[in-house]
């Protein structure tokens, strides 16, 4: 998966941050400050939803749970509170809701992301079919075989994000985040190669 980089009319994620603060000093900024929420909110909002339903959220909670995320944005920026990292403090609300939200639903059995593409019909032969289901069944024992904190890291590395936004997002160190995506990796390979 590509790496997902906030790039609209010329800006990156810093520059993007680093508008954030400044606009989040001036009274009269609101429209401007509503349209980059906006234009973070269409950059993000896929990647935040997918990473919600990895914590196990049914796609209904992930959507509402999304939209959350960028008014809690959208307020703490209005507040004039400042946010450097706006990628990485999404995550990390997003993060922190989805476990709140996931306590909540104990009860529930957690939604299955993978369950679309299993009831997909494949175009394969059979064998190709079994051997691929054996495949896939591996790799998804082995992830799930990871810390809670390997998968999140791992997850949120898809997404893009880099280690110290990583970091911020679960609140760890960035050499943590290193050191868990490593042995995540290393376990992942084993399974692989096996």
């Amino acid at each position: 998966m590509g790496r997902r980089v906030f790039r609209k009319e010329g800006m990156s994620t810093f520059s993007i941050g680093e508008e954030l603060v400044g606009l989040a000093r001036h009274e009269r900024a609101e429209d401007r400050l509503q349209e980059l929420v906006v234009r973070l909110f269409e950059e993000a909002r896929d990647d935040v939803y997918r990473y919600l339903l990895t914590l196990g959220l049914y796609p209904p909670q992930a959507q509402e749970a999304t939209q959350e995320v960028f008014l809690r944005l959208y307020v703490t920026l209005r507040k004039g509170e400042k946010i450097h990292s706006p990628r990485g403090w999404i995550f990390r609300v997003a993060h922190n809701l989805g476990l709140k939200i996931r306590a909540h639903q104990d009860s529930e059995l957690p939604f299955d992301p993978d369950l679309e593409s299993r009831l997909m019909v494949s175009r394969t032969n059979p064998e190709q079919q079994l051997a691929e289901r054996e495949r896939s069944l591996r790799f998804h024992r082995a992830v799930e075989g990871l810390s809670p904190q390997q998968r999140r890291c791992l997850f949120l590395r898809m997404e893009g994000l880099r280690y110290p936004e990583i970091g911020s997002a679960l609140g760890i160190s960035a050499s943590a985040v290193g050191e868990f995506l490593r042995r995540a990796i290393e376990r992942l390979r084993k399974v692989r190669d096996e």
